[in-house]
This record gives C-alpha cells, sequence and structure tokens, in this order.
C-alpha cells in the first residue's frame, strides 16, 4: 500500500477529489485554510471541476446548495464562527433534501476564540445547528488516515439519505501530518439524482423549495423527514471499542481525544487498573446501544473531551441513570497529554473502587 506524508487537511482534499468531488466553495479561515489552499490547486484539474472562493462563509454554503441542485458532488470546509456562518445553508439543504459535504476543523471558542484545537461545537454539530427540527449525520475521525476514509463515506451518505454531512476534526487533526494511503478511496458508485434541476426539456418541470406556506404539507414534509433521521438512527451508527472486555471504567472519547485517551488507558493497563474505550466515530447518531448495553455490567463511564462538557449530555442521555459518570475536559485549545488524562483517571478509578467496598 503506497503512503505519503500529508496534512490532515490536505488528505481531505484528495480524498474529495478521489471521491468524485467537483465543486469546492470556500472562504479562508484558520485552522482550515491549507485544505481550502490545496482545493485551489487540485480542482482545476478535475473534468468540470469547480473552486471558487466566496465573498463570505455564507456565500459558500449557498454555492454549495446550487451546486448540489445540479446534481454535483460538493463540499465546503470551515472553522468554527465560519461554521455559524454556515447554519442557515445547512438547514436549507436539510430541509430541500439536497446532498452536501461540510468539514469543520474546530478552533477555540467561543466567539473568535483562537486557532488552537478544541471540540466545542460538538452540541452545534448534532443538534442540527440551524433553526428547525432537522439532523446531519456527524462523523468524526481521530487520525490523518481517518480523515481521508471518511470523505468518500461522507459522500455516500450525503447521497444515498439526500442530506448534508458533516465531518468534524480540529485544528491538531487539520495540521498535523502523519502517513496516509488514497490506494481505496475511489467513488465506487453512483447515485440516481432524479430530483435535480437541468432544465425542463422533454419532461415536466421541477422545483426545490422549502418554504411551505401550507402548515399540513410543512407538518408532513417534516414527519418524513423525521423518518428519514431514524432510518439512520437504524443503520449508520458506527464506534470503536478498546479493552472493553474485562473493563471496570470505561473512557468516552472522541476525535483527537480519543487518541490522546488510548495513551493514558495502555499505561492505566501497565498498573492493572481496568480501563477500557468507547469511541462514538458518527457523534449523530450516537452510538447509545453500545453503551447502554456496557452499562449492563460497567458501572463507571469517565467522559473525556476537549470542552466543558457537551458529548457528556449524550453519554446521560445513553446511561439513563444506569451508572456514574465522571468527567475531565480542558476547554479553549489546550490539548491535555495522556500522563495528565492517566493521572486524573486513576483517581477517579481508585475513589470508584473504594465506593465499591
Amino acid at each position: 500500500m503506497k503512503k505519503q506524508l500529508m496534512s490532515g487537511n490536505a488528505a481531505l482534499g484528495e480524498a474529495a477529489v478521489l471521491s468524485g468531488c467537483t465543486c469546492y466553495f470556500g472562504y479562508p479561515i484558520t485552522p482550515q485554510n491549507e485544505l481550502t489552499e490545496y482545493m485551489a490547486k487540485r480542482m482545476p484539474e478535475v473534468p468540470g471541476g469547480t473552486f471558487i472562493q466566496s465573498e463570505s462563509e455564507i456565500a459558500a454554503i449557498n454555492m454549495v446548495l446550487g451546486a448540489s441542485v445540479a446534481g454535483a458532488r460538493a463540499m465546503t470546509s470551515s472553522s468554527s464562527p465560519g461554521m455559524s456562518l454556515k447554519q442557515e445553508g445547512i438547514s436549507y439543504l436539510a430541509a430541500d433534501e439536497l446532498p452536501a459535504v461540510i468539514i469543520n476543523m474546530v478552533r477555540g471558542g467561543p466567539g473568535m476564540g483562537n486557532i488552537s484545537p478544541a471540540q466545542s461545537d460538538y452540541l452545534q454539530a448534532t443538534r442540527g445547528g440551524g433553526h428547525g427540527d432537522y439532523r446531519t449525520i456527524v462523523l468524526a475521525p481521530s487520525s490523518v488516515q481517518e480523515l481521508a476514509d471518511a470523505v468518500p463515506v461522507a459522500f455516500d451518505l450525503a447521497d444515498s439519505y439526500r442530506n448534508p454531512v458533516i465531518i468534524l476534526g480540529d485544528g491538531m487533526l487539520g495540521q498535523m501530518m502523519e502517513p496516509v494511503s488514497f490506494d481505496h478511496i475511489r467513488q465506487e458508485k453512483v447515485y440516481p439524482k432524479d430530483y435535480i434541476l437541468t432544465g425542463a426539456k422533454g419532461r415536466p418541470a421541477r422545483k426545490i423549495h422549502s418554504l411551505l406556506f401550507d402548515t399540513k404539507l410543512e407538518e408532513e414534509h417534516n414527519w418524513k423527514l423525521f423518518r428519514k433521521y431514524k432510518g439512520m438512527e437504524q443503520n449508520e451508527v458506527r464506534f470503536e471499542t478498546f479493552l472493553v472486555d474485562d473493563a471496570e471504567m470505561v473512557v468516552i472519547a472522541y476525535g483527537t481525544s480519543a487518541r490522546i485517551a488510548k495513551g493514558a488507558i495502555r499505561r492505566l493497563r501497565q498498573e492493572n487498573l481496568k480501563v477500557g474505550l468507547i469511541r462514538p466515530i458518527t457523534l449523530w447518531p450516537f452510538p447509545t446501544n453500545i453503551i447502554r448495553e456496557t452499562a449492563t455490567r460497567v458501572k463507571d463511564f469517565f467522559v473525556f473531551e476537549m470542552s466543558t462538557g457537551q458529548l457528556i449530555e449524550d453519554v446521560r442521555l445513553a446511561l439513563e441513570g444506569r451508572g456514574h459518570i465522571h468527567f475531565y475536559g480542558r476547554p479553549g485549545g489546550v490539548i491535555p497529554t495522556p500522563v495528565e488524562l492517566f493521572r486524573i483517571v486513576s483517581r477517579h478509578y481508585y475513589q470508584s473502587q473504594q465506593v465499591k467496598k
């Protein structure tokens, strides 16, 4: 397998090209600028490829909507404040049932924050983020290879469900460099798009819109979307488990935090502390069932994230009071170390053992 050393942002761009992306629209913001730069170079090399540096994040997401209406595989990317500006357009995409892939390389916040890695956009991504009853599938890779691998999955899910899909990374994942292979990344399947607007010559006219003045039609449309989201929850949950089978405490972490957690857990195991990891790969739909199943034999769960506590809400919902939740977070772009987490988890582990006695 041929590998090359690339940053996460560049790997996302190359994977998008190989996955059949023909339209990229973006606006510069750190720490995802390398992706926009990479697409500026690559898209002109793609047959029919289009790259536009838009005048704003708002313009970029609406350009994605327009390209998707025309049948293109379209993508945009940004970082936290820019994602806030895209939310209305993402709501329109969901309402119009249009596929799109959106990358968020999260930075410290709120407000302008800083350009360091964070995970404080979790709730924005997993709760839709914009107005109205809608959901987006959210993929959370934890390495450069996983960033690349997530792109064809995201495009296929977007086309299959006719819905926006978000890849949620952070500044560390976007800018770190690791070996990555693209040998297996290609557009495997072409999805029929009988809804696109290509001109009505020889067929009845179509229209795509989300403005429904008739309240009955709006309600029916919302229940239709609801049923689609339920299908996603049943069929698209992804997660990884690590040393969970004999664990007495289970850490729940995603993305960069999960990498840190694995390092800490290896140290904990050397000290004969039985700690495992559940790593959500889809943040929505959330892997509720594996957490609930694990709670039948494990009573202590440790939520670790680079925020003040957002993932913890979904863990609480999954457990429904069945287990005890411990928490450790570092917000504002601070990256914890495995040794730091090792010390924190060790303390909670020993305390929980004392309570059991």
